[in-house]
């Protein structure tokens, strides 16, 4: 079977994320001080070829923990639907 994962990987909340913080001060340039806090971070899509949902997890999980994320500085999640 044929899976899609939607990963999102984003900075520490604990941690500075400077490009963030230029865009919340861009923001106030804008007019939009209502517009704080801003964190950015990767939007990655990915298909997955399994035999069950169980191991698609697994695979994506081992690709965010080994290659697609710094567990030093990011935090990450995902959801996996079948294709």
């Amino acid at each position: 079977m044929r899976y899609i994962a939607e990963i999102d990987v984003m900075p520490l909340k604990n941690l500075l994320d400077p490009q963030g913080k230029a865009v919340t001060s861009s923001m106030k340039n804008l007019g939009l001080s209502e517009i704080t806090n801003v964190r950015i971070g990767k939007h990655i899509t990915l298909e997955v070829e399994a035999d069950k949902k169980e191991k698609a997890f697994e695979k994506v999980e081992k690709a965010c923990k080994e290659l697609l994320s710094n567990p030093i500085i990011e935090s990450y999640k995902f959801k996996i639907a079948e294709m």
